[in-house]
């Protein structure tokens, strides 16, 4: 067995948490940006599955990384798999949590209206989301979780930062949920590649065995 933590960035990942069942962490990874030929990291992230995964990713066993990497149909399957899932969110460089609830915005809406999904049932959903953030500082270290139960149509957002007592909401449109999930783990369109390329890499083993 090996370390018990997996360490991004100086961000420590425990390899295991308990949800409503015990989730591994699959993928993980950062997201940056070159600024005057200087990496700025923003945020560590950290994804957690239920073991189960693999169950429904059989069509891809055998598979390598790179191959998995560049297919997004597999992180689809991910995405739609009825498991349940987590995505750990640290910040790394201070934000406004108005900054960050307008990220998820626009992410989330542009999916939606690209898959002619984005009705006034979403609109509000979203505003309710972008509302939870506003008033937030997301100082570094602070930590925002989505929560994902294996029903797919729900969601849990929890922040916790050292300053305040954390906060829940719980986001319950299905089509919203779904593009969060996309946000993070939308294979090539995903928001994070190196946390792609990890979950790539971590699933091909496990489906190897």
């Amino acid at each position: 067995m090996g370390s018990e933590v997996e360490v991004v960035a100086d961000i420590a990942f425990p390899n295991q948490i308990v949800k409503n069942k015990p989730l591994s962490l699959l993928g993980h990874g950062i997201i940056d940006l070159e600024i005057h030929f200087l990496q700025i990291k923003f945020t560590a992230i950290g994804v957690y599955l239920e073991p189960a995964i693999v169950e429904h990713l059989k069509q891809w066993k055998g598979n390598a990384a790179e191959d998995l990497l560049k297919d997004d149909d597999f992180f689809e399957a991910i995405v739609s798999a009825p498991v349940e899932k987590a995505i750990r969110v640290v910040v790394i460089k201070e934000i406004k949590g108005a900054q960050y609830g307008l990220q998820l915005e626009n992410a989330v809406r542009d999916r939606l209206a690209a898959d002619d999904k984005y009705e006034e049932e979403e609109e509000a959903q979203l505003e309710k989301v972008v509302e939870f953030f506003r008033s937030k500082y997301l100082s570094s270290h602070s930590v925002i979780s989505f929560h994902f139960p294996s029903a797919p149509t729900i969601a849990e957002i929890e922040f916790l930062s050292d300053e305040k007592e954390g906060s829940k909401m719980k986001v319950e449109n299905g089509n919203v949920v779904e593009m969060i999930k996309k946000w993070y783990l939308g294979g090539t369109r995903g928001a994070s590649q190196t946390t792609i390329s990890s979950l790539a890499k971590n699933l091909a083993i496990e489906l190897s065995k």
